[in-house]
């Protein structure tokens, strides 16, 4: 039986800005995977503050648009959250797409910041023997063993970067893509 590869690219994407779809093209176009599912977070690990969910899903859907058929939203951290009482850890999230999606192998999109917090995850181990890490940021770092680390640094874009300049009334059109944009004008987010 053929399997797909999909890389998990799991994030707040509060909201989703132009390094996403960067990283998101990158990881598609030079790693051995067949799609990308962009996993917003259901809610923040440190408790800080997001837009609702449905916001986050619909502009990673907008986000992922362009980038093709293989880009797609997945809404797996609800889903998990939902059946656990609010709480979504990615081991969770790995072991319920194994059962839902068992014709899929999957890899876990991080930056490379991530390295440095990994004793903060649960179960950090088994995550990466469920989903060896593709590792987005500077060659050269130390990650876990079957992972793959890009030897490209993506552009320094913050989602923080975005609300603040929204907040005070400052241009993010290059910083969002046009149609994420027009969705946070339409919904009046981070004002």
């Amino acid at each position: 039986m053929a399997t797909t590869t999909v890389a998990l690219f799991g994030g707040s994407f509060n909201p989703p800005h132009v390094a996403h779809a960067l990283v998101a093209l990158y990881v598609l176009e030079t790693a051995p995977v067949d799609q990308l599912w962009f996993v917003p977070t259901w809610k923040h690990a440190f408790g800080k503050e997001l837009s609702s969910f449905d916001d986050r899903v619909a502009m990673c859907e907008l986000a992922a648009a362009p980038l093709g058929p293989r880009v797609s939203v997945s809404r797996v951290e609800e889903e998990v959250a939902r059946a656990r009482g609010g709480e979504s850890r990615t081991l969770y999230q790995l072991e319920t797409l194994a059962i839902s999606h068992p014709d899929c192998t999957f890899r876990l999109v991080v930056g490379a910041d991530i390295l440095h917090d990994v004793s903060k995850w649960y179960r950090w181990d088994e995550v990466c023997r469920l989903a060896p890490p593709i590792v987005i940021g500077r060659g050269g770092v130390e990650a876990p063993p079957g992972s793959t680390v890009s030897e490209l640094e993506m552009p320094a874009v913050s989602s923080t970067e975005v609300r603040r300049r929204l907040d005070v009334g400052e241009d993010v059109s290059g910083l969002v893509t046009r149609a994420v944009l027009g969705y946070i004008d339409r919904r009046g987010l981070y004002r």
